[in-house]
């Protein structure tokens, strides 16, 4: 007991030094407003869209989407393009095909059944490119990340230099984000990157925005469909509910009286 009370000071000593590294370490996320957040939310065609954009011009070129076909893009509850804007989408891909008669594999503009296009052929070749990092498939990020939505969003806006002290390897960049403050994905963004078709102007905020509502939806491609369901199904218990109670109050008065 005696040896127990001694380092007692230590213990709470520790245990107050690593509560403070932990409240130091921890960042609170950028917050905005999602469309899509609550039982009621839906998304922004305009952002899926401008979202779509921002992803195939900046980030496609590194991080695939495998999950998603390019008839995804015309389906209802997503970005919603024309079934002739999803065409021309993805015509303007060259997808490998085959084998064709003579047992040789050929390309072909893309269709609508098939799925986006990878951006490497394999892991070793998407690692032989970035340095030995493999860019994830981006498909369902936003559910394979702690902090979904709102730790995209900030991530994309978190790059800056490095506070004094910290040294980075080449190669590496800080961001204030990420988890352990340092990534291999040099900043992407940049006002103006991308010209907007609606002609949104094309901010580092707004295209963060963008793009991660696209991500959203790719990860939860269902998200409306199950949100109208879950309004339905609550209409419906207040419903069954209501005729209940009434049943059971006229059952009850019934027997009441022949008592």
């Amino acid at each position: 007991m005696k040896n127990f009370l001694r380092i007692l000071p230590i213990i709470i000593l520790i245990i107050g030094f690593s509560t403070k590294i932990n409240s130091a370490e921890k960042v609170e996320y950028l917050k905005t407003d999602w469309s899509f957040k609550g039982p009621f939310g839906k998304f922004d065609r305009g952002a899926l869209q401008r979202g779509y954009q921002v992803y195939t011009e900046v980030c496609a070129s590194c991080h695939s989407m495998k999950y998603l076909s390019y008839r995804n893009l015309a389906e209802k509850g997503g970005p919603e393009f024309s079934e002739a804007q999803a065409k021309a989408i993805a015509a303007s891909f060259e997808v490998k095909d085959g084998p064709n008669a003579d047992g040789e594999m050929f390309t072909r503009p893309g269709k609508l059944s098939d799925k986006f296009v990878m951006p490497y052929d394999n892991v070793k070749a998407a690692q032989a490119a970035n340095g030995g990092a493999y860019p994830p498939d981006m498909s369902v990020l936003v559910k394979a990340r702690g902090g979904g939505v709102d730790y995209i969003y900030s991530l994309l806006q978190g790059y800056e230099d490095p506070p004094l002290g910290v040294t980075l390897d080449d190669g590496v960049y800080y961001n204030k984000y990420m988890y352990g403050n340092k990534i291999k994905m040099p900043n992407q963004l940049s006002d103006g990157l991308v010209e907007y078709a609606d002609g949104t102007n094309a901010t580092v905020e707004q295209m963060s925005k963008d793009v991660t509502t696209f991500l959203m939806w790719s990860a939860e491609p269902h998200l409306e469909s199950r949100h109208q369901m879950g309004f339905k199904a609550i209409v419906y218990l207040i419903i069954l509910t209501i005729l209940v109670y009434f049943s059971m109050k006229r059952i009850w008065s019934r027997v009441e009286t022949e008592v």
